[in-house]
């Protein structure tokens, strides 16, 4: 049994996002402890003002940081909109993992000490580009989130799952994503 988080990175209160989410969460609830948090729910100033400095959290960034530290494993449900993730999200993640909390810097050198190590995570991506198109438009994300991010942080490599042609997607296509999903909440992956 795992800690599972689950983050619904869409701004957007109804989305395919969070119907995939949804999906994952029925499941890996019947195997897992599941903990989740959508985007379109959580107030917080998005903006990272004073840099590392001492802006207060707000509460659901308190929440979402105990969250982190409870989960062995992430799973985020994203959008790629112009090639990027949404500016909300980002937000997100630069006003949660700070110096401190996700990583830290050694006193004697410019290395790096990741501070969420033995963690695990999954990345689904929605997008409307073409499947035949759909890494190459989420290459710069994958790049982003997951080795600058994520590993950053002490994270394992993400496991990255794509649903391209999103706007378009055929009940069958649907059918076919949701029993994946299904497959990865029961096997808490």
């Amino acid at each position: 049994m795992k800690n599972i988080l689950i983050v619904n990175a869409n701004p957007k209160a109804d989305s395919l996002c969070k119907h995939l989410a949804d999906i994952y969460e029925i499941e890996a609830r019947e195997y897992h402890r599941v903990r989740r948090f959508n985007l379109s729910q959580m107030v917080f100033d998005t903006n990272l003002r004073e840099g590392y400095g001492m802006q207060p959290l707000e509460p659901c960034l308190e929440d979402f940081q105990q969250a982190l530290i409870w989960a062995g494993h992430l799973v985020i449900v994203s959008p790629i909109w112009w090639g990027s993730l949404p500016a909300a999200f980002k937000g997100l993640l630069d006003r949660s993992l700070l110096p401190g909390f996700a990583f830290r810097y050694d006193a004697n050198n410019e290395a790096v000490i990741p501070l969420l190590q033995g963690k695990s995570a999954r990345l689904m991506f929605t997008m409307d580009a073409p499947a035949d198109f759909a890494e190459e438009q989420a290459a710069s994300v994958v790049t982003q989130l997951d080795r600058f991010t994520l590993q950053f942080c002490g994270f394992s490599p993400a496991s990255i799952s794509y649903f391209p042609s999103a706007s378009w997607v055929t009940a069958e296509c649907l059918e076919r994503w949701q029993q994946s999903i299904e497959v990865f909440g029961r096997q808490g992956e």
